[in-house]
């Protein structure tokens, strides 16, 4: 039996069946599914909120941890930061210190990264945009700076380069051993004004007078390029120049035998010849001399090999006291 509806109609008198219009019906209907969608979202919000599902509640543990790797993250950044700025420091003391150089200038070393806003996507990121563009751009800064800290690293490796040749080129040791001269190395023939052993006439001693017994090896007292090589009777006799650059020359003379060819590279230490007898001299000994642009100096300078700053002191002394050369 169909649900339906009576009236009665007082003007015939009659019983009459209720008819109700289509558009009603269908906002009937319209509204009814309205009510249930509304209760269904609200039921939904209520049990998503306070019943939340296991795969979103894994999901809110995995942005629970990532938020705290996040926070460690942040804070591992500065100290890297606080340790490239140490490394820094120490980066401009080595630059002043060691070569007399400025450093990185300053306003260079805590320079931004210009441009645009490359991370401006992430203002769509209510909660978290800020935070990440925060993060993200404190790492391009620490990269710029590492970046900037190689570059000055490989600049003062390529300076240390350069001193270390120059270091290992300067004239600085002997040309004899001490424990192969003859006597104590407080009797040689010093630098400046003495008396030639042949002529006996007081002549300017260019270099100084190392007595050796004959056949002791004579080594060069820094790295370099064999200049020249002469035998002659008289003056030096047997003698090799070594040119060492940054304007250092060395000549070593009267040797009996010279175990080098011109043009052949040597290094510090290295045996170049043998003490000998030979040209303008009256004992076997090694003339040593050395020569900056051309100019001779005193050799003692550039003799500091086994020698405490007493002991220094001492040979300084003694080298300048006058007199007779071995020539």
């Amino acid at each position: 039996m169909r649900n339906e509806k009576y009236v009665y109609n007082q003007h015939t008198l009659q019983y009459e069946e209720v008819t109700v219009p289509l558009k009603t019906r269908i906002i009937k209907v319209f509204t009814y599914l309205c009510a249930f969608a509304v209760a269904t979202f609200a039921m939904y919000s209520i049990t998503s909120k306070y019943f939340p599902s296991p795969q979103e509640q894994s999901l809110q543990r995995e942005l629970s941890q990532m938020e705290y790797h996040f926070e460690n993250l942040t804070e591992e950044f500065g100290k890297i930061s606080e340790e490239v700025n140490f490394l820094q420091q120490k980066d401009a003391e080595v630059h002043r210190q060691v070569f007399g150089m400025e450093p990185i200038d300053q306003a260079v070393w805590e320079g931004g990264i210009g441009g645009h806003d490359q991370y401006s996507y992430l203002n769509n990121f209510r909660n978290s945009g800020e935070l990440l563009k925060s993060a993200l751009t404190k790492a391009d800064k620490l990269k710029r700076k590492i970046t900037l800290q190689k570059s000055s690293l490989d600049s003062i490796y390529n300076l240390a380069k350069i001193r270390e040749m120059k270091l290992a080129s300067i004239p600085s040791i002997k040309p004899v051993q001490e424990d192969k001269l003859k006597r104590k190395i407080r009797y040689l023939s010093g630098f400046g004004w003495r008396m030639h052993p042949i002529h006996k006439v007081k002549k300017f001693h260019n270099g100084i007078d190392f007595t050796a017994p004959e056949g002791t090896p004579i080594q060069a007292t820094g790295d370099g390029k064999i200049k020249k090589i002469e035998k002659r009777r008289s003056g030096y006799g047997y003698s090799v120049t070594i040119d060492h650059g940054y304007g250092y020359t060395t000549l070593y003379g009267h040797m009996k035998t010279i175990l080098v060819k011109k043009g052949e590279k040597v290094k510090k230490g290295q045996k170049i010849g043998t003490v000998g007898n030979t040209g303008s001299s009256t004992a076997p000994h090694c003339h040593y001399e050395v020569r900056i642009n051309g100019t001779a100096v005193n050799p003692i300078d550039y003799c500091m090999d086994g020698l405490s700053p007493m002991e220094y002191q001492e040979l300084l002394h003694h080298a300048s006291i006058e007199n007779q050369s071995f020539h």
